[in-house]
């Protein structure tokens, strides 16, 4: 129930300020790819500014993620190499757990309650 309010709270608000974003921004502008012949219409496109303005915003968010995702790649390797290593060392700890059992159960058993009770 919280995280519905906590979201209607944040994300209500922030859709509003898109809508009214968007009605402000409906003019149609023309961005021109050819820096020498801004009239040319082959690499030109139209559309409202919103719509540039949102599709800035994606591939913004995009790059980002991939700068951040590439730039803790070591981090995960690490990650990845402490993982095995522990799973090693646990595999190590059982063994010389098993063969510590083993030896007490070889001892002879008077042997054995006096050096678990000492």
């Amino acid at each position: 129930m919280a995280k519905k309010i906590t979201n209607l709270l944040i994300f209500l608000p922030l859709g509003i300020i898109l809508i009214v974003f968007c009605v402000a921004n409906r003019q149609v502008v023309t961005l021109a790819f050819n820096p020498f012949l801004p009239e040319d219409r082959v690499l030109s496109l139209s559309a409202p500014f919103f719509v540039f303005i949102f599709i800035a915003l994606i591939i913004g968010m995009v790059v980002g993620s991939a700068a951040t995702w590439l730039n803790q790649g070591k981090y995960r390797k690490r990650a990845r190499t402490e993982a095995k290593e522990a799973v090693r060392w646990q595999a190590e700890a059982d063994r010389h757990k098993n063969r510590a059992e083993e030896i007490v159960g070889q001892l002879p058993r008077g042997d054995a309650l006096a050096r678990a009770e000492g």
